[in-house]
C-alpha cells in the first residue's frame, strides 16, 4: 500500500473508524491530493476498501449535516426579511467549544498542521453563498457578515457594516454648524426653547446631506466626519472641506452618487453643496482628520479694530511666523487646555478705512484664527490687537481653502 494512506490508517484506527469525511478529509489534507477534503476522503474509502457515508464522527458529531439547504433557506430568509443589497461577504460561525477541543487535540496527537474545523464550515458556508448569490467571500473589508451559530438548532443572523461616502463641501450661509448640535437646554430630548426638535440649530452640514442618504439607503443612522470644522457664522468656500459620510446598516448600497450630489445640491442651493461624492474605505474617516506638517488653510478675514490704527504697523502683520495659542476660552469645554505652537505661512492685507482692513492668511492646521486677531487676553501670542496696539476683532471669517491630506 502507498506510504501516502498510512496516515490515514493511523486516524481511523484511532477514530475505531468513526469519522466523517470532512474530517478525515481535513486531517490528509497535507498527505493526500484532492479537489476538496471529501475528495481525500473518498480516495481513502476507494483504497482501504471501506464505507464512512453514515457513520457517527467522534470529532464533529456530524457538524457538518447542518451544512445543508435547510440552513441556506434560513440566510435566504434573513436576506429577504432585510431587504439588503451587498457585493461582498464574510462568514464567521459560532460551535462547541468541546468539538473545538477535540479537534485542536487530534491534529496535536498526529502533529498535524491543518485548517481547523471552525475554517473548514466557515469555507463551506461561504462557498454555498457564493455558489447561490454569486457574491465575492472579502476578508478584509466586506459589506455584511453572516454569523452562523451551529450550536443547537442553525440560526442565522447578519451584520451590515457601514457605507462610507467621502467627498467635499462648501457652506455658503452663515448660521449653518457642520453637525447637529443638541438643545443646550434640553440636551437632545425636546422642550419648547427648541420647538421640540431636540436641536440648537434647525440644519446643519451634516443633515442636509445626511437625510437624503438615510432615506435612499434605508440605513439606521448617519455619523458626518469633517477635515476639522469651521465656526457656525464662517463660510467654507473654495473647492470645499474633505468630509466621510459614515451610513450604519444601510440596505440599500448601490447608489447613483452623481444623480444624488446633482439633487442634493439643487435642493440645498444657496446654503450647502456637495462634491466628488464617492464610496471610500473605512480608514478614509479616520485620514482626513490626520494633520502632517504639509497642511494647510487659507482664510479671508475682515479684521474690525475699536479705533483707528497706525497704518504702517500692518505691514508687521506680514512677519508672524510661529504663534504660541493657548486654548481658546471659548472651546475651552470641549478641547484640552494646552498651548499649540502653530506657523503663519503667508499673510497679505488690505485697507477698508481708518479702523478696519481685510486679512488673507494660510497657516498651519489647527490654528484659531479670531483668537490670532484679538489675542485672547493673551493666550495667543503674538497676535494682531497687540501688534496694531488696537484692540482687534474678527468681524467675518471665511475659509478659502483646506489643503488635500
Amino acid at each position: 500500500m502507498d506510504n501516502m494512506y498510512e496516515l490515514a490508517k493511523q486516524i481511523l484506527d484511532e477514530t475505531d473508524g468513526r469519522i466523517c469525511k470532512n474530517c478525515l478529509g481535513r486531517k490528509l489534507s497535507r498527505t493526500i491530493e484532492g479537489t476538496d477534503n471529501i475528495d481525500r476522503a473518498n480516495k481513502v474509502c476507494t483504497e482501504l476498501d471501506i464505507n464512512l457515508d453514515d457513520v457517527d464522527c467522534i470529532i464533529c458529531d456530524n457538524l457538518f449535516d447542518k451544512i445543508n439547504d435547510e440552513l441556506y433557506n434560513k440566510i435566504d430568509d434573513k436576506i429577504n426579511q432585510l431587504e439588503i443589497e451587498f457585493d461582498t461577504f464574510l462568514v464567521g460561525s459560532k460551535i462547541d467549544k468541546d468539538i473545538q477541543k477535540r479537534d485542536e487535540e487530534f491534529s496535536e496527537k498526529f502533529d498535524l498542521n491543518v485548517e481547523t474545523i471552525k475554517k473548514e464550515v466557515n469555507r463551506l458556508i461561504g462557498l454555498g453563498i457564493w455558489e447561490r448569490y454569486d457574491k465575492d467571500a472579502e476578508f478584509e473589508s466586506q459589506d455584511i457578515v453572516f454569523s452562523i451559530d451551529l450550536i443547537n438548532e442553525p440560526k442565522v443572523r447578519i451584520q451590515i457594516n457601514p457605507l462610507y461616502i467621502e467627498g467635499k463641501y462648501n457652506k455658503l450661509k452663515r448660521g449653518i454648524p457642520q453637525t447637529k448640535w443638541p438643545c443646550t437646554k434640553c440636551k437632545g430630548r425636546g422642550c419648547e426653547e427648541c420647538n421640540f426638535t431636540g436641536k440648537q440649530y434647525p440644519e446643519s452640514v451634516e443633515e442636509l446631506i445626511s437625510e437624503h442618504f438615510l432615506k435612499l439607503t434605508r440605513g439606521r443612522e448617519a455619523k458626518f466626519h469633517g477635515a476639522g470644522r469651521e465656526d457656525i457664522d464662517v463660510l467654507m468656500l473654495g473647492s470645499g472641506r474633505p468630509f466621510v459620510l459614515e451610513i450604519k446598516e444601510p440596505k440599500i448600497r448601490n447608489l447613483d452618487l452623481e444623480k444624488l450630489e446633482k439633487e442634493i445640491n439643487e435642493i440645498n442651493e444657496g446654503k450647502t453643496s456637495y462634491h466628488n461624492l464617492h464610496v471610500c474605505e473605512r480608514r478614509r474617516k479616520a485620514e482626513i482628520k490626520q494633520s502632517s506638517p504639509d497642511t494647510y488653510k487659507i482664510y479671508n478675514a475682515i479684521v474690525k479694530c475699536d479705533e483707528a490704527f497706525d497704518k504702517e504697523k500692518l505691514e508687521e502683520l506680514t512677519k508672524l511666523d510661529e504663534i504660541h495659542q493657548q486654548t481658546p476660552q471659548r472651546v475651552l469645554r470641549r478641547r484640552t487646555d494646552m498651548v499649540r505652537i502653530k506657523h503663519v505661512l503667508d499673510l497679505s492685507y488690505e485697507l477698508i478705512d481708518e479702523k478696519s482692513f481685510s486679512m488673507r492668511i494660510k497657516t498651519e492646521g489647527g490654528l484659531y484664527i479670531k483668537e490670532l486677531i484679538s489675542g485672547d487676553d493673551g493666550r495667543s501670542q503674538p497676535n494682531v490687537s497687540e501688534i496694531l496696539g488696537v484692540k482687534a476683532i474678527c468681524e467675518q471669517l471665511d475659509v478659502i481653502e483646506v489643503s488635500e491630506k
